[in-house]
């Protein structure tokens, strides 16, 4: 069994195969996602897992070189969740972030009913 980290195996599975370039989104549980996206669902009930909780975890997991996120979300919450975290994201209309979904490597889909708690990290690497 592991000792650390991500249990949920799937997940697990899901960050082990990203590479350099690849992008992961971190959504809520009202995001429309594409048909055929790569997604695991998290949602348990409306908040469980919070999209902060989610976000940390995988933050523990991966290497982000860069950030994007809805302009709506600028001076909301989700904007100071995301700064607390060192992210300072490039901002886009929610359409546009919509629109970029089905290029993700990976979607995780979290039980947050927050408006806007979204983000899309784009992975490095650590050398």
């Amino acid at each position: 069994m592991k000792r650390r980290g991500i249990l949920n195996a799937e997940l697990s599975r899901g960050l082990a195969r990203l590479g350099h370039g690849h992008q992961v989104v971190i959504a809520d549980c009202g995001l429309p996602l594409p048909r055929g996206a790569d997604v695991i669902d998290l949602a348990l009930v409306a908040g469980v897992p919070t999209f902060c909780q989610v976000l940390d975890a995988i933050l523990a997991e991966i290497v982000v070189e860069c950030s994007l996120a809805a302009s709506e979300s600028q001076g909301s919450v989700v904007a100071d969740w995301l700064s607390a975290r060192g992210l300072r994201p490039d901002l886009v209309p929610h359409e546009h972030f919509k629109e970029l979904l089905p290029t993700a490597a990976l979607i995780v889909r979290t039980g947050e009913a927050t408006s806007w708690a979204n983000v899309a990290l784009r992975c490095g690497v650590p050398f």
